[in-house]
């Protein structure tokens, strides 16, 4: 690019700048020295290929989607929670706002994950261990209770039964006399994924994408700021992918959401900002933080260049993070507020757009209170303290972090090419990016190409050749041993017996007929939406509606494979 082309970028970015509304904060540095809001080539200097790097809110959108970077907004934190029954879940959501939160984020126990009751013999022993219980819409009710839904963005860590639990936290909204079509929040709802890393699956892919259709069809219509579909590639990086495989996997299971949200013949430019995606952030600095550049960047291209987007909106990728899980040890877990620290900072130099930072405990049971606050202090340190948030992606034009973000790019890049191959030339009936990813999960492709990348880094490990510390190096310690937190079995029980009530107490007659009609709706090409509130409303539980169209679609089983 030439010096001119740049210096009219440059004009570009200081009109959009001055013209945007700034936070009233100081964006010096701690010495009192002014810094620019962006940083760039030198007057009068060409810089070849800068058009891949750009300004920042201008596409391709490698250096953020603002032009303000964090000085119009910082990132919101996001700390996810859930833990026991909704009661004790909603006392640590207060605590997250109280000091300082700016959204919250729902972990669910492994029963809801699954679509069950808590009172569902599968249930045994798991419920609120890994995340709150939700059995009906009064549980969410109680989940939120004195947190106004119409004022705080939440969302829902939860794929398979995504749908169900939704119109419960809708039904919440409007028994607190929310209007639900204001409401503003994340739902998970991706179910590539479960298929690809989690596991967390219900039916065949094919029933879970035409929920998601739906899905999508009246978010757009109904609830316009809600976004119906946070694309995950944390999974899949905590499964054992590389970054440039969780880079290429997410945003290859993004454009089949596009693909289907075109086949439902939804307008890109709509739906598409609803579409947000949840990253891993790992250890290895400079790598996370070329693979966010690198991200947006491939994510704009592609909604621009071949599925026909063109708003910004529709090209922009909003992602959150979440400092990587799989990092914590079990050694020496005071180490992990270090290494939480590292990765929430490489998430911000990444652009993100909200974090979660992990609790130095997670890795032995839920956070405590303590815990759980050091990890939000992690998050207010950055924001507050060491100065990131004065500049805009201030490691744009770094030779590393280019030449880092562009290798990562390519790697992304081939693997595209390699899922449209497995899908064929073709009908599709969705899209080819779909035919491929279905492909790829019924041979088994993804599972075993993040178990090789697996094997080789635990390879590594065992050699020497990469270090933890306190696991394979440094293993001496004069710490003392973890007071964690842990779930009583009154919990279940409390919740078995709550359940039992609600279900004495309620128009059973008024259920049945909603859940009758609601599968009836899953027969034809109605949105199913509309008769699911319905059956919630009607207090229907999440097992009930999920095992009526268990028994409609059936389930899916993941073929043996050697």
């Amino acid at each position: 690019m030439n010096a001119d082309e740049i210096a009219a970028g440059r004009a570009r970015w200081q009109a959009r700048y001055d013209a945007a509304r700034k936070r009233d904060a100081d964006f010096t540095t701690l010495s009192g020295l002014e810094v620019e809001p962006v940083y760039g080539p030198p007057e009068g200097v060409a810089y070849p290929g800068f058009d891949r790097i750009g300004w920042p809110g201008e596409y391709p959108y490698t250096r953020g989607l603002h032009p303000t970077g964090y000085r119009g907004r910082a990132w919101t934190i996001r700390q996810f929670a859930g833990f026991g029954n909704a009661q004790q879940t909603n006392e640590r959501y207060k605590m997250i706002l109280g000091a300082g939160g700016g959204g919250l984020s729902v972990a669910f126990d492994m029963p809801t994950l699954m679509g069950r009751d808590s009172d569902d013999p599968q249930s045994l022993g798991e419920v609120g261990h890994c995340g709150v219980a939700i059995d009906s819409a009064v549980d969410m009710e109680a989940l939120f209770d004195g947190i106004d839904l119409a004022g705080v963005t939440t969302s829902m860590t939860i794929s398979g039964p995504a749908v169900p639990v939704f119109c419960m936290y809708l039904v919440a909204a409007e028994r607190q006399g929310a209007d639900i079509g204001t409401l503003d929040g994340t739902l998970q709802t991706d179910i590539f994924k479960e298929y690809i890393a989690q596991k967390e699956w219900l039916f065949d892919p094919e029933p879970h994408l035409r929920l998601i259709g739906d899905l999508m069809e009246y978010c757009a219509r109904d609830i316009p700021r809600y976004k119906p579909l946070s694309v995950s590639g944390y999974h899949i990086r905590e499964a054992g992918s590389t970054a440039a495989q969780e880079l290429a996997y997410t945003l290859a299971d993004g454009f089949g959401y596009v693909e289907l949200g075109l086949s439902r013949g939804l307008d890109v430019n709509v739906f598409a900002p609803g579409l947000s995606f949840f990253f891993d952030s790992h250890v290895d600095f400079f790598e996370e933080i070329a693979k966010f550049r690198a991200a947006r960047r491939i994510w704009a291209r592609w909604l621009r260049d071949v599925y026909g987007a063109t708003s910004e909106k529709a090209m922009w990728m909003r992602f959150h993070t979440q400092t990587a899980g799989v990092s914590l040890t079990a050694q020496q877990p005071v180490n992990n507020v270090v290494r939480t620290a590292v990765e929430a900072l490489a998430a911000v130099l990444g652009g993100t757009n909200s974090l979660h930072t992990n609790a130095l405990d997670e890795t032995l049971a839920l956070p405590t209170d303590e815990s759980a606050e050091i990890a939000l202090r992690t998050q207010q340190v950055l924001m507050e303290e060491i100065g990131v948030t004065n500049v805009a992606d201030p490691l744009g034009g770094s030779w590393y972090v280019e030449a880092l973000t562009d290798r990562i790019e390519a790697e992304a890049e081939e693997i595209f090419a390699r899922i449209r191959q497995l899908g064929g030339d073709g009908p599709h009936t969705i899209g080819p990016m779909t035919s491929g990813i279905l492909r790829g999960i019924e041979d088994g492709w993804f599972t075993g190409q993040i178990a090789e990348a697996a094997f080789v880094y635990q390879q590594a490990l065992e050699k020497g050749e990469k270090k933890i510390v306190g696991v394979n190096c440094h293993t001496g310690t004069i710490a003392k041993e973890l007071e964690i937190l842990r779930i009583s079995h009154e919990v279940e029980l409390e919740q078995r017996k709550l359940l039992a009530e609600r279900k004495a107490g309620r128009d059973n007659d008024a259920v049945r007929a909603a859940v009758e009609r609601m599968v009836a709706v899953s027969r034809t090409d109605e949105n199913m939406i509309p008769a699911m509130l319905d059956a919630v409303r009607a207090e229907a539980t999440l097992g009930e509606i999920c095992d009526a169209l268990r028994a409609e679609w059936g389930v899916y089983r993941e073929p043996a494979r050697f």
